[in-house]
């Protein structure tokens, strides 16, 4: 992530204090269940301050602005790192696109992100540190014999993704269902509010990308996708922490 984009989200006092829970949850000297602690409180506060933008922009659109980043993703598995990227931004209401270049022996991936500029500072903070975190698990866990390494390694991601993807949706949909009152208090609908700054998300990405196309679904052969998955869940980016019904209403206060 650019220099900016970082200064952004620090500049931010609730952005900051998700960054340096996450940054704990991230630490190889913290244990399984702190990680726990630590990233389900940092989702919550992710999710709720996502939404309290959203509700102050109806008031104020120009204090939460469309804008777009690009992220360069780094080998090894760059495909699959994009894979997270992407999932974490589609829950947070972003968009991404894919873009290749390809170079004398290599090629280069990066994602160009569309979404609000709070959005899109959640994306980055959320991603630093998951990606870390999967780092982490995945050098803990062995490949079994008679696994290709990198087969098992993409798998392992596969599942971890699709576990933070879920986790992500529930605190994303939980935050909503608890702003609910807000949005009708101002004369909106949460649903209304959310699903039109999705729309005008998709317009500038479309608008950015007038022939995009779908890529095909990827068929990945290694057995460590259970493995990705138990971590991703570990994370417990969901409302199932017992965290989290401490960490409701911190926003309001």
């Amino acid at each position: 992530m650019s220099s900016t984009s970082d200064r952004t989200a620090d500049a931010d006092p609730m952005l900051a204090k998700v960054r340096k829970l996450l940054a704990k949850a991230a630490d190889p000297a913290t244990t399984p269940e702190e990680a726990e602690a630590y990233t389900a409180k940092a989702a919550a506060l992710a999710a709720a301050y996502g939404i309290d933008q959203a509700l102050l922009a109806e008031i104020d659109p120009g204090r939460d602005p469309l804008g777009d980043r690009v992220v360069p993703l780094d080998a090894p598995y760059a495909t699959d790192k994009g894979d997270l990227l992407s999932v974490i931004a589609h829950e947070l209401r972003c968009r991404a696109v894919r873009r290749i270049e390809r170079q004398p022996g290599r090629r280069e991936i990066a994602l160009h992100l569309f979404g609000h500029a709070s959005d899109l500072d959640r994306v980055e903070v959320l991603f630093t540190s998951l990606l870390l975190q999967a780092t982490r698990d995945l050098t803990r866990t062995p490949v079994p014999r008679g696994e290709q390494a990198a087969a098992f390694r993409r798998s392992w991601l596969a599942g971890f993704t699709l576990a933070i993807r879920d986790r992500l949706a529930d605190a994303e949909r939980a935050a909503a269902a608890e702003a609910a009152p807000r949005f009708a208090a101002a004369g909106s609908s949460a649903a209304l509010v959310l699903a039109s700054r999705s729309e005008l998300v998709e317009s500038a990405m479309h608008e950015a990308y007038p022939h995009l196309r779908t890529a095909r679904p990827r068929v990945l052969s290694g057995g460590g996708g259970h493995h990705g998955w138990a971590a991703g869940q570990r994370a417990d980016l969901g409302d199932r922490s017992r965290l989290a019904a401490r960490v409701r209403g911190i926003l309001r206060s």
